[in-house]
């Protein structure tokens, strides 16, 4: 058994946030199906490296997904969606505002056939408003939540990051939304439509700037890699040419830090008995922890930090996970068979339970795959297949 096994779940987005909330709910056993338009798929098949013409990210963000290509345009697509819905949970989709409700497949005509339907709609800026019918990706929503302006050197540009950030946090907040609404179909089995703008999940994580500047009327800064609530905070270089990163959020810990690299007369300074009046002596602190960690390789600050009980962790690329104890110890690391590719390593679900297990069953499927086994499941023989695929409804 798996924890949402028996609930079924429409994939009508693209790109990222919504196909990705999709793929979390599959990683906890949801059956998902996703609809794609018969000759202009999701462009994340497109996106990132490929290997012998296989999109390697798709391979990870379809997995656990049946791939269906339906033309919601024409009406034998808006028929065979619409059956589609009538079996389903949930329907995930991220057109403009107002493009389902033209297409005769808004939440009034999906209810209609299906009280108890979720549908999640996943927009740069939400469906109401004056930014409703714009184009929205996650970058803008870096941009707008104040993510970009607090990120980056004090004398840098506000800083972006090089992958899809907003749209990963907004995918976690649609997944939890999609699930708080199931939970209210519990009590009287109505579904209800829910509205994420990507623009809100990332402000979210942001902690209290909009608080800060209502009662401070004074904005975070761009610190790089340092903290304005504590100190010694940063990544720091070491003697064999690796990076490890430092945080001393809790006063003990920063304190134990300041005794391992031999400079306990800082710790005893009156300033440093605060987190704020630290990150004002973040130079004087940095240059302590720093030329202590140069003199030493990435393992000899490993194991002295974590004799100190002290908190540290090394800077990792791609190679260090696959290697790490503490990830193989979690599972973290999945390999899966592929059938293009043979077997193959991606990031696993994002937790584990101790009786129901989250798991990949198989990996990015190509486009249209499962038509003909999805459609004919809703009860279309051969000949109607046949015939809308000659006619360009579906592939």
């Amino acid at each position: 058994m798996t924890p949402l096994d028996g609930l079924r779940v429409i994939d009508a987005s693209t790109l990222f946030a919504g196909p990705m909330a999709a793929m979390h709910l599959g990683d906890m056993g949801a059956e998902v199906v996703k609809v794609e338009h018969p000759t202009k798929p999701d462009p994340a098949r497109g996106h990132g490296p490929s290997k012998d013409g296989q999109n390697l990210w798709w391979k990870t963000l379809g997995r656990n997904k049946r791939t269906v290509a339906i033309d919601l345009h024409t009406a034998d697509g808006r028929e065979a969606f619409l059956r589609l819905a009538r079996t389903a949970d949930v329907v995930v989709e991220n057109f403009r505002p107002g493009t389902l409700e033209r297409w005769g497949l808004g939440y009034n005509e999906l209810s209609a056939e299906n009280p108890g339907l979720v549908l999640a709609r996943v927009t740069g800026f939400g469906q109401i408003g004056p930014y409703r019918s714009r184009p929205g990706f996650g970058t803008l929503a870096e941009a707008m939540s104040g993510f970009a302006a607090a990120t980056g050197e004090p004398d840098g540009p506000p800083t972006l990051p090089p992958f899809g950030l907003a749209d990963g946090i907004a995918s976690l907040a649609t997944a939890y939304a999609i699930m708080t609404a199931l939970h209210a179909r519990d009590r009287d089995g109505r579904g209800q439509e829910v509205d994420v703008a990507i623009i809100e999940p990332i402000l979210a994580m942001l902690g209290p700037q909009i608080t800060r500047w209502d009662q401070l009327a004074t904005v975070q800064p761009r610190t790089g890699n340092r903290s304005a609530n504590n100190a010694p905070r940063n990544t720091y270089r070491t003697a064999d040419g690796s990076w490890v990163a430092v945080s001393t959020s809790a006063q003990s810990i920063a304190e134990r830090v300041m005794t391992l690299v031999g400079r306990p007369d800082l710790a005893a300074e009156p300033w440093f008995a605060s987190g704020s009046s630290r990150a004002q002596h973040a130079d004087q602190l940095d240059e302590a922890v720093g030329s202590w960690i140069a003199q030493r390789t990435r393992d000899e600050v490993i194991e002295a930090f974590e004799a100190a009980q002290a908190a540290v962790a090394p800077v990792y690329d791609p190679s260090d996970i696959v290697a790490d104890p503490q990830f193989r110890a979690l599972g973290t690391v999945h390999r899966i068979h592929d059938p293009d590719l043979g077997d193959m390593a991606m990031q696993g679900p994002l937790f584990r339970m101790s009786r129901d297990e989250p798991t990949i069953a198989f990996t990015g499927r190509a486009h249209g795959a499962d038509t003909a086994e999805v459609l004919a499941s809703l009860g279309y023989t051969d000949d109607d297949i046949a015939r809308m695929r000659a006619e360009g409804s579906v592939a």
